[in-house]
């Protein structure tokens, strides 16, 4: 098989995609973004794992005030499986499955995002190395 052939080949094979989800939240309300991130978004997040939506989910913060660019204080990375993963939609029901009660749901997910100042997504295009 020649060079070009198996870059084709390995083009079309379905591959993970992974996103970066950056977030700013307010100052001073880091604490209740994440306490809320975690009661309502993250058992979702958890079933994309076990229905295998997702490879891989991870949160994390600046270790120090101040690091880096100021314009980002939480990320979430997520790796899908592949692009259908990510276009796909959660399966119908598992919102009322995991959050019976969906006012309390729909009002903390509100909180949630009213303590946000930015919020962006960045779909990362993984760029393998030559070896040696």
């Amino acid at each position: 098989m020649r060079e070009d052939d198996a870059m084709t080949k390995d083009a079309s094979a379905p591959r993970p995609v992974t996103v970066a989800y950056f977030y700013r939240v307010r100052w001073g309300h880091e604490r209740e973004w994440i306490s809320l991130f975690e009661r309502n978004h993250w058992p979702l997040l958890r079933e994309g794992l076990r229905d295998g939506a997702f490879t891989d989910v991870r949160m994390a913060t600046p270790r120090f005030h101040g690091d880096g660019r100021a314009d980002w204080n939480v990320l979430v990375t997520i790796t899908y499986r592949d692009w259908s993963a990510l276009e796909g939609h959660s399966p119908a029901g598992l919102l009322e499955r995991l959050f019976p009660d969906q006012d309390r749901f729909r009002a903390e997910e509100q909180r949630r995002f009213e303590l946000l100042d930015a919020h962006w997504d960045v779909p990362l295009e993984d760029h393998g190395l030559p070896e040696g």
